[in-house]
């Protein structure tokens, strides 16, 4: 059916994580990790909740809410995007939330989910940053949400609904609010997804009023990322989503700038040149689904890029208590000790599931730096790697050898890169060393 298909493919959205920014810090390895929370307040479709505090959070942190693609969860984006790295070097807090319905895809379609507070999944979500918001100084003028395939959808959704709330959003190989509405109980609009809503601007910009009826503050500011040969959601609806916006924002569909921010990609801004306008977007020409998401740009735009003075974060980000038995993708366990040569040391984490996992590899220069590095693992019998990022890979199975590409090799004394990869099977016991180029 054309959904399973749709499903298969925003699968390899995965790919994207794979994402063109590596974080070079020269801070220590961070033991923070992602904690599982439970009772955070109304939660009409039982979704579940992550939450990753950095070990040094800000004094007014601010607060993303990371929103998965169909067939991901929370923990998988944690560990496949960059988003929990950055929040390590500016001290920002992230909600990762999980959907628990068999699709893994958010609800953007049902009339509920399109009507503020009016249910499903848009509610659990609010809870989640109540929750948040109550237990640490979190800055209110940075409240924001990103979100891939799916979850860029439900971002445009939460950013219409509550406007009062958030700052700003990222909308990465989305649609606009509304799109995807349904009324016969479906999660899947396929005039939408095909390219086959078009609405003038006004009309757009109405969808999102009459869902939250007498509000006429400020909207949130939106940064909008699709490819051009996208063919899950068709590219048409990066051009829809800019019509929604720059009318909810009251500027000029005709960008003021246009430049190219990085190769195959143009990027235009409406209302203002400068680097936080009401709506940036950026398109890759000759991209599908899968696009070289810049994790780093996008935090920017968001307003996360900034430190300030920061404090310790607690020991505990959550209640003590368990975490949803349901079947999913495990919390990542500690990292495995930092291993390797005198000129590097590497330490890997894992998150895992029935059948397959994701590692992430941190690897640290030592005293003189290195202008080049390979980290060599041993998959248990019976793993394979089967996509990389940030590195490359000599072998699937067995003795497995990465090594660094062009832009994350040279690391200055005690500085670190990460990379990661996926793979089939256990990921048990691997322990990685580090050889570096001095």
């Amino acid at each position: 059916m054309r959904i399973r298909i749709t499903l298969l493919l925003a699968t390899l959205a995965t790919a994207v994580a794979m994402v063109a920014t590596t974080i070079v810090s020269p801070a220590p390895a961070s033991a923070a990790a992602l904690v599982p929370v439970t009772n955070f307040g109304a939660n009409p479709t039982n979704l579940q909740m992550h939450l990753y505090v950095p070990d040094r959070v800000a004094a007014r942190p601010a607060l993303l809410l990371a929103l998965h693609y169909c067939t991901g969860s929370g923990p998988a984006l944690h560990t496949g995007y960059p988003l929990s790295s950055l929040a390590d070097r500016y001290g920002y807090i992230v909600i990762y939330p999980s959907v628990t319905r068999s699709s893994k895809c958010w609800d953007v379609s049902s009339p509920q989910a399109l009507r503020r507070d009016g249910g499903s999944d848009p509610v659990g979500l609010k809870s989640m940053i109540d929750y948040v918001r109550q237990r640490y100084p979190v800055d209110q003028g940075r409240i924001t949400a990103a979100g891939f395939s799916s979850g860029a959808m439900m971002t445009n959704v939460m950013l219409g609904l509550y406007p009062d709330v958030f700052a700003a959003g990222v909308s990465s190989s989305g649609v606009p609010f509304g799109c995807f509405a349904t009324t016969n109980g479906s999660e899947w609009n396929s005039e939408c997804s095909g390219g086959r809503i078009n609405r003038t601007p006004q009309q757009w910009g109405d969808l999102v009023r009459n869902a939250y009826p007498g509000y006429s503050g400020r909207r949130p500011r939106i940064q909008i990322w699709h490819g051009t040969t996208d063919t899950t959601l068709s590219y048409v609806n990066f051009g829809e989503q800019i019509k929604q916006w720059t009318n909810l924002h009251g500027v000029s569909s005709t960008p003021v700038l246009t430049d190219s921010p990085q190769a195959s990609a143009t990027r235009t801004r409406y209302g203002s040149s400068g680097g936080t306008p009401p709506v940036e977007a950026i398109s890759f020409q000759g991209y599908g689904h899968s696009i070289p998401f810049d994790g780093a740009q996008a935090v920017r735009f968001l307003g996360l890029d900034t430190t300030g003075p920061t404090s310790p974060g607690p020991s505990s980000p959550g209640p003590s208590s368990p975490g949803p038995s349901s079947p999913g993708p495990s919390s990542p366990g500690p990292s495995s000790s930092p291993s390797g040569s005198a000129g590097c040391a590497a330490s890997v984490t894992v998150n895992s599931w029935t059948g397959g996992f994701v590692a992430t590899v941190r690897v640290t220069a030592g005293p003189v730096g290195t202008t080049g590095w390979s980290v060599a693992l041993t998959l248990p019998s019976g793993a394979r790697v089967t996509s990389t990022w940030n590195a490359t890979a000599g072998g699937a199975s067995g003795a497995v050898r990465f090594t660094n590409v062009a832009h994350n090799g040279r690391l200055g004394a005690g500085q670190a890169a990460e990379f990661g990869f996926q793979g089939e099977g256990s990921a048990s016991g691997m322990t990685p060393a580090c050889t570096s180029v001095t």
